[in-house]
C-alpha cells in the first residue's frame, strides 16, 4: 500500500477518497493481506502532517501501525536494488521510496499496488481499482 492511497483514505477533499474507500473496502472482504513499508509509513506521517496537521498525521501512523497491516522493513539489498532501478530508468521521476517500494515488491513477488500514483503502473505492477 503506498502513500496516495494512505492519504486518500484519510482526507476527504481528495479526489481520490471515494476509490480508495471502494477499493479498501474489497480488500478487506476478500481478506487480502496489506502489506506497506516503513518508508511508506514516514512519507505518509510527512505528508499528512504538512497538509493535514499533526493529530491526523499521528493518529493515522497509529491506525497503521495497531492494525492488520504488515510492515515490511527495507533491506539494504532494497536499497542497492531501488539505486539500480533509479539509474535503470532515467526517462523516469521515480522516487527513492516509489523504488524501495518496488524493490520490496520484487523481493516479496506482490504483483499489486494499492496505489494512486502513476510510476506504479509505468513500473509493471498491477494497480487496483474500485471495480478490479
Amino acid at each position: 500500500m503506498d502513500t496516495s492511497a494512505y492519504y486518500a483514505l484519510t482526507d476527504p477533499r481528495d479526489g481520490n477518497h471515494a476509490p480508495a474507500h471502494a477499493i479498501a473496502a474489497r480488500l478487506a472482504t476478500t481478506r487480502w493481506q496489506i502489506i506497506t513499508t516503513n518508508f511508506i509509513l514516514a512519507e505518509t506521517h510527512a505528508l499528512l502532517l504538512a497538509r493535514l496537521g499533526r493529530a491526523i498525521a499521528l493518529r493515522t501512523l497509529d491506525a497503521i501501525e495497531r492494525g492488520a497491516t504488515t510492515i515490511v522493513r527495507v533491506s539494504a539489498d532494497d536499497e542497492r536494488r531501488a539505486r539500480a532501478i533509479l539509474r535503470q530508468y532515467e526517462d523516469k521521476d521515480f522516487t527513492l521510496t516509489d523504488a524501495l517500494s518496488f524493490a520490496v515488491m520484487e523481493r516479496l513477488a506482490l504483483a499489486y499496488a494499492f496505489t494512486f500514483d502513476r510510476h506504479f503502473a509505468q513500473y509493471g505492477f498491477a494497480v487496483l481499482t474500485p471495480h478490479g
